[in-house]
This record gives C-alpha cells, structure tokens and sequence, in this order.
C-alpha cells in the first residue's frame, strides 16, 4: 500500500461546476422526496405494498448499488489473491466507488424501512434473528462499510500529512503506520465480507420458495450472485478509469484496463455457460417461450456479447472496452432486478410499478454518489498520476 501512496494525487480543479450543480440538484430533489417519506410515511412516495414490500429501493439502491461498490471487491481478488500486482493503481479510486456504493445503500435500507427507527436493535437484539438471511446481510454491510472505510483512510492521512499543523501530521502517520501493520487483517476482511452478504442477497429470494420463478428458483442463486457481484465491479472498474481519465486529463490506462477486460470476459462466460447448463439440467427451457424467457436470455445474452468484445482485439481500444463494460454491467444488473423484482410473483391480487417520487429518491442517490465521487478525487490523493487536471466535470 505505502509503495504506491507517493503515486496517488488529488486532481484539484474547480468544484462548482455546471455538471456538478446538477447533480447537487438532482440530489436535492431525491432528498425533498426522502424528507416527505420520513414525515408521510412510505405510502405517501411509493407504490410498495403487503404483496411487494420492496421495490426499486432495494432492487437497485440496494442489491444493484451494493454489486457497483465490489469493484474494491473484484481488483482486490485480483491484487491480493491472484498476486496481479499490476492492476494495484485501479485499488483506490475502486474503494472509493465501494465505499459510495455501500454507503449510500445503507441510506436506500433506512429510506425503506417501515420502522427505521428500530434499526438499532439489529445489532443489539441479534438471536432474534439469527435464522434470517437478512440479519447477516445487515451485520456484513454495516461491517464491510466500516472496512472500506479504514482502506480508504490512507488518502486522508496522506492529505493531512501535506498540512502545515505538525499535530495533524504526526497523527496522519501514526495512522497510515497503523493501517499498514494491520493490513492483512483489513484485506481479510474486505475479502469475507462481501463474499458473504453477496450469497445471502442470493438466498433471500430462495426464501419466497414457489412465489419465484422457476428459472431464477436455483439453489445456486447465493453463488450467482457472487460470481454476478464480480461481473459488475470489473465493469463499474473499467467504466470508472476511463470517464476519470477523460474528466480530468489523466493519461488513459488502455492496456491495463484491456487486459483487465479479457479476465472479466472469460468470468462472463462462466456465468452465462453455468446460468444456462443449469437450467437445462434441471429442465427449465421450456419456460424460455415466455416474457420471463426474455428476460432471462437479455441476462445471458448480454454479458456474453460483452465477451465477445472483451475477448478480442477490440478490447484495446477504449471505446470498445467501454461498450464492453456497459453491456457487462446491463446484463448482471438485470439478473440483480429480475430476481428480486420481475421474477418474484406474490400473486395476481398484486401489482408493482415505481412511483414517480420513488424514482426520483433513487436518482438522487446516484446523482449524490457521483457528486461526492467528484468531490473526493478532487480533493484528497485518490487517482494516480502527477499531472494536474486539465479539465474538469
């Protein structure tokens, strides 16, 4: 970690920018939405129900928004694991997308809580619980949010030790000292956690058992979405490194992102290969002559198609790398809401589609995530590369 630290450098530039006010104001809006849920209740933003008590809050805030924040997840394997050392420049900015990705999922969870104000008693009451999914998603996000946390600190400590105040400084370096010696333990822990809730966010939709589709009712479900929570991070890493590169003048990372492409081109495959064999197996086809059949095959489909760019020449060249990285994360998003959305069938008594302020909640958390990404990279030694930015979002 410390080899890389002098690398790391905050783009600098401008902070209230055109684009920039926009988001603010985008997340304004989702905020005014939040604030009316919070005083009115759910039923006053959303169209959830007894039938379908989640909706897009979960599907995307949440199961999507927590695969985006495992791009720290899927180069950390990479680094880390498989001993890849030269994919360690994509660490941080990773982390960084990982920590706004659990963070402000966790902010999606209170929004669509009925009684969010017993959220304390989560971790408090715990054998109340101890036979649900749910208890082991909430105690990993909440843990592995405080880890990315604690990864993340170097780039404040480095920002602290540039100051002029020598009790900032010395703290700054007792603290990257202290990060460093407990390294292993931290990464450890970045591994497992993920690994964990990403499974149980699998298991949780074996809970409605026939209320399920058929094709998405596996017992390999919690392992799909392992396997689909890496898909996303590899392509939410690919995406992040070039709009960075083009956002603030830095020099593209063409080859490393390409070869970073063929590694999430064959896990591609993988996926869609055993998606598909299992269904076979366990004689499913026959329900692909159906609209759930479409959705099923767009979700095999298209990360295959990535493949099929990623494993070929064309993934050296940055347009194609990030045409390959869109359709990875459409299809293994897809999975993420089919399952826990378009295959899950309470009944005919039920229906669901977003309300508007629902919608608008979920866009201003997205337009926050990019804004606060925006101001981070800005500020604090996150992206690597001396040179100052040339433009700015």
């Amino acid at each position: 970690m410390s080899s890389h630290a002098q690398v790391h450098v905050a783009m600098g530039g401008r902070l209230m920018t055109r684009p920039f006010i926009v988001l603010l104001a985008i997340a304004g809006v989702g905020a005014v939405m939040a604030a009316v849920r919070f005083f009115y209740g759910i039923g006053a933003v959303s169209n959830l129900s007894n039938g379908y008590p989640w909706g897009v809050w979960i599907a995307i805030d949440v199961v999507v928004g927590t695969a985006i924040g495992c791009g720290g997840y899927a180069v950390g394997i990479l680094v880390y694991i498989l001993n890849r050392g030269q994919y360690h420049p994509l660490v941080r900015p990773a982390v960084l997308t990982s920590l706004l990705g659990y963070g402000l999922a966790v902010i999606a969870v209170i929004i669509d809580l009925g009684r969010f104000w017993s959220l304390w008693k989560v971790p408090v009451y715990v054998w109340r619980w101890s036979h649900s999914p749910q208890l082991e998603v909430a105690l990993c996000v909440a843990a592995y949010t405080l880890v990315l946390m604690i990864e993340l600190s170097p780039a404040l400590f480095e920002k602290l030790r540039t100051g002029t105040s020598t009790r900032l400084r010395r703290l700054a370096q007792t603290g990257l000292t202290l990060v460093e010696k407990n390294f292993v333990w931290i990464l450890a822990l970045g591994l497992l956690l993920p690994t964990m809730h990403q499974s149980s966010l699998g298991t949780m939709m074996l809970l409605p058992g026939p209320r399920m589709h058929p094709l998405w009712l596996t017992p390999w479900l919690p392992l799909l979405f392992v396997v689909n929570c890496i898909l996303i991070g590899y392509a939410v890493v690919v995406l992040e490194a070039t709009f960075s590169a083009a956002a603030f003048g830095r020099p593209r990372e063409t080859t490393m992102l390409a070869s970073l492409s063929r590694i999430a081109g064959w896990v591609a495959v993988g996926w869609a290969v055993f998606r598909i064999g299992e269904a076979a197996l366990a004689g499913k086809l026959g329900y692909l002559n159906s609209g759930y059949g479409i959705a099923f095959m767009a979700e095999v489909l298209l990360p295959l198609a990535a493949a099929a760019i990623l494993l070929s020449e064309r993934r050296h060249q940055t347009v194609w790398q990030v045409r390959g990285a869109i359709l990875l994360f459409l299809g293994a998003a897809l999975h993420r809401v089919d399952a826990y959305l378009v295959a899950f069938r309470p009944g005919s008594a039920f229906s669901y589609f977003p309300a508007v302020p629902e919608l608008l909640i979920t866009f201003g958390i997205i337009a926050a995530e990019v804004a606060i990404y925006i101001a981070v990279v800005k500020t604090f030694p996150i992206l690597e590369g001396p040179a100052p930015a040339k433009k700015t979002l």
